[in-house]
This record gives structure tokens, C-alpha cells and sequence, in this order.
């Protein structure tokens, strides 16, 4: 399997939760770039999130949204804490 665009968007998304805090959800208006609204979907319809519009992590959003932040801390060669 390949880094497709959709994986990356999706990526993108999973980039944007604040891990720091579960009570904080993502919200991904009509209005925003249409590649963030399908990938925003695309997660929900996975059980990534609790909305199609993003929503709060779901548990298996949370692992996925862990590993997706700390590949790109890695790969960016910033430290991790």
C-alpha cells in the first residue's frame, strides 16, 4: 500500500486533534477545503471519529492520531517528550 493523497489528508486530520485533551473535538466546517471535509468522512466512516464533520476520537482515532503525530515528530527530526 502507498501513501495515497486521501491517506495523507486524512493524516492531515488526525494531525489536528489536541491529544492533551479528550474533551476537545475537531470541527470541520461546509465551508473548508473540500480534500479536509472527504477526509474528515473518510475517518468517521473508519470509526476514527464520533461525527462526519470530525467530532471527538473514537478510541481506535486516539491509537491511530497517537502513531500519526508521533511519525511525523519522528520524521520531522524533532524530538519526541
Amino acid at each position: 500500500m502507498s501513501y495515497t493523497p486521501e491517506l495523507v489528508a486524512e493524516l492531515e486530520i488526525l494531525r489536528l486533534f489536541n491529544l492533551d485533551n479528550t474533551l476537545e473535538g475537531l470541527k470541520v466546517h461546509q465551508n473548508a477545503d473540500p480534500n479536509a471535509i472527504a477526509a474528515t468522512q473518510r475517518l468517521h466512516a473508519k470509526g476514527l471519529t464520533s461525527q462526519p464533520d470530525g467530532g471527538y476520537l473514537t478510541s481506535l482515532g486516539r491509537d491511530a492520531a497517537e502513531h500519526a503525530q508521533s511519525l511525523l515528530t519522528i520524521l520531522s527530526g524533532e524530538r519526541l517528550a
